[in-house]
Order: C-alpha cells, then sequence, then structure tokens
C-alpha cells in the first residue's frame, strides 16, 4: 500500500464500492452479442422507458443547457409541495434517492456513532453508514424482511440512525403500515428513522402506508423518494427527501450545490404530472410480476413474493445460471453480496423481454455446463 493511500482513514480503505447491474455494452462487448438483442433486467429500470411529458420537458431544457441549475429546485420544489401536501421548506433533492441517504448520513453520523439496519437490505446503507466512520449494525431478517423487533432490541445510546426500506430491496418485502408506524413511534427520540420508499409507486393503494402523512406526528422521520423507477428517470438521477423543516435545513448544508441538473428537473416536474404514465407503468408490472412468477412456479422454482418491480428465485447454482443467461443476452442481478447466495434477482420488463428470459432460465437450467 503506497503512503499516499495510508492518508485515507481505514474505514474509507475498506468500502467494497457499489457495483450496479451490468450494462448492455458491457455483455455485447464481452459476448460478441448484438445490443439490440439483449434483454437487461438488472437494474429494477422501467421497461416503458420514460412519460412522453418528460421527454418533451428535457427536449426544452436542453436550449439552456449552457446555464447553472436553479441551485433549489425550485419549480420541482413547488411541484412536490403541492402533489404530497407538504411545505416546500420540508423537502430536499438529490442526485438520485441514494444522494438522500447520504446526505442523512453526512448531516447527522460521526465516527463511532452506530446505525441499525436489516440483513438483506439495500447495500448503499452500509456504504454510507461506513464512509463516515459510523458501525453498521445488521439485524438477522426474518423470512427476508425486516424483523422490526429485533431491530428495535438492536438501538442502543450509541444508534444515530436506522435505515428501514419499505419495500424493500432486493427481497420486495413490505412491512405493514401499522407495524412501521407503531415501530417508528417506539423509536427513541435521539435516532433518526430513515424511510426508503423508492418502490412506494408500484404499491396498491391498500398496500401505501401513507407515511407522509406521518410527518407532523414524527420530528425525527426522513422519507427518501425517488423518480428512477416508476417515472423511468434512471438516466438523469434525481430523487428527494421529506422531513421537518429543521432535519431539511441541516440536510440542504451539507447539498452539493447544483446537486440535480436543469434537464433532471424539468423531467421531473413533467413526470410528477402524468399520473396516467404511472398508472400504465404500475399495470404493466403487476401483469409482468404475473408472468414471471407462474413461469417460475412452472420451472420448479421457489421466490419470495414481491411487492416491487423485481422478483428474487432461489435457483441450484446461482452462479452459473447467471452466467448461462449472459451467454443468451439475458442481464439479471446476483444478490450473493446481500447474504443470498443461490438467489438472483430479475426486474420485471415488457412481456416480451420477460418471455424471454423464462425461456433463457429454462436452457439454463437443463444446460449446465
Amino acid at each position: 500500500m503506497s503512503e499516499i493511500v495510508k492518508l485515507a482513514p481505514s474505514y474509507i480503505r475498506s468500502i467494497a464500492p457499489y457495483v450496479g447491474g451490468k450494462p448492455i455494452s458491457d455483455l455485447a462487448r464481452e459476448m460478441g452479442l448484438d445490443p439490440n438483442q439483449i434483454v437487461k433486467l438488472a437494474s429494477n429500470e422501467n421497461p416503458l422507458g420514460v412519460s412522453p411529458n418528460a421527454h418533451m420537458a428535457m427536449m426544452d431544457a436542453i436550449d439552456d443547457i449552457a446555464r447553472y441549475p436553479d441551485g433549489n429546485s425550485v419549480e420541482l420544489r413547488q411541484a412536490v409541495s403541492e402533489k404530497f401536501k407538504v411545505a416546500p421548506e420540508q423537502l430536499v433533492f438529490g442526485n438520485g434517492s441514494n444522494d438522500i441517504l447520504e446526505l442523512a448520513a453526512r448531516a447527522f453520523l460521526a465516527p463511532n456513532d452506530e446505525v441499525v439496519y436489516s440483513q438483506h437490505a439495500f447495500a448503499v446503507y452500509g456504504l454510507v453508514t461506513q464512509a463516515m466512520g459510523a458501525k453498521g449494525v445488521t439485524v438477522k431478517a426474518r423470512n427476508f424482511a425486516h424483523d422490526l423487533d429485533a431491530m428495535l432490541a438492536a438501538v442502543t445510546s450509541k444508534t444515530r440512525m436506522i435505515f428501514v426500506a419499505n419495500p424493500n430491496n432486493p427481497t420486495g418485502t413490505l412491512l405493514g403500515k401499522v407495524e412501521l408506524k407503531s415501530f417508528i413511534a417506539n423509536t427513541p427520540k435521539h435516532v433518526l428513522f430513515v424511510l426508503d420508499e423508492a418502490y412506494d409507486e408500484y404499491l396498491s393503494d391498500q398496500d401505501k402506508a401513507e407515511s407522509i402523512s406521518w410527518l407532523s406526528e414524527f420530528d425525527n422521520l426522513i422519507i427518501s423518494r425517488t423518480f428512477s423507477k416508476a417515472y423511468g428517470l434512471a438516466g438523469l438521477r434525481v430523487g428527494f427527501g421529506l422531513t421537518s423543516v429543521a432535519i431539511a435545513d441541516l440536510m440542504n448544508r451539507v447539498r452539493q450545490p447544483f446537486n440535480v441538473n436543469s434537464i433532471a428537473q424539468a423531467a421531473a416536474v413533467a413526470s410528477l404530472a402524468d399520473d396516467e404514465f404511472v398508472e400504465r407503468t404500475r399495470a404493466l408490472n403487476n401483469a409482468g410480476m404475473l408472468q414471471i412468477t407462474q413461469g417460475l412456479k412452472e420451472l420448479g422454482l421457489e421466490y419470495i413474493p414481491s411487492y416491487a418491480n423485481f422478483v428474487s428465485f432461489k435457483v441450484p447454482d446461482a452462479a452459473g445460471v447467471n452466467q448461462r443467461l449472459l451467454a443468451q443476452g439475458i442481464i439479471v442481478r446476483p444478490i450473493a453480496n446481500y447474504e443470498m447466495l443461490e438467489y438472483l434477482r430479475v426486474s420485471i420488463g415488457l412481456l416480451s423481454e420477460n418471455t424471454k428470459f423464462l425461456a433463457a432460465l429454462k436452457n439454463a437450467i437443463a444446460n449446465p455446463v
């Protein structure tokens, strides 16, 4: 190790960088495949693309691309404020919802603080914790879902933050609104509760937690949302946090200037108003989820019932099956890094893409090397 590298704190040197889903261009180059024939179902992206309204807004915004974006996201702030019935001062905007998670960590965590999150929960929770020199406390999951009683029992005087994803990624499990609200109510006031709702738009009205209405009751609650999933803006990176005015103020103090670009802001405003596109997205996802889970049943494979736009399934020789899927031009997500060695995660795609995946999966299982 060079002397320069040693200047970085040990907790930074030991971070294992986040690895996203394999890009189509990489697989095409590695396997000599036609990129137009590759099906990517690895990153929980919207197979419908973006709202036509958002596309038009992006084209209009390009004309002003030589100008810096609005550093306070005023138009987007107003749109989100009106949509979710919160004060503009309660909002924080980020370069994707990952940025919101990191801003929360930067604003409130110090070395040796403790952060509680579940086994099999989104990897970024551990990364932002470690990046601040804080200590991550991983609580064993119960049936691949958050064990809220165990998580509450893990809280100590050193705990400063709890992360909960609902629905959870990569398992797709969902906490009921009653148990979730009770858990927040029982969380000590010295602990910030970060509720990651990146997949909320895929839930039925009955399943939604209605957590935004809880902000008036819990001044230690931060809710993160994203435009990357149901709204189809993953490539633009725009997310937002909803919280108390006091917490938002602190998060904004550590936020990078101009962290949400002007095209992303324009697209997000237009997307937020396009309820019809979100409804089409949800309907396609419901149909695709049924198609894939029925296909998995026919193949005799176990899967974790999911409330998001992906499903994790158990398959013998998961690593080998993943490689054989790649050879057929199908990209899914290995999740061994989530302590799920025997599982793969597949995003819900277009019905034609799901059909290709299921056929390739059948072939990969039937023809081991």
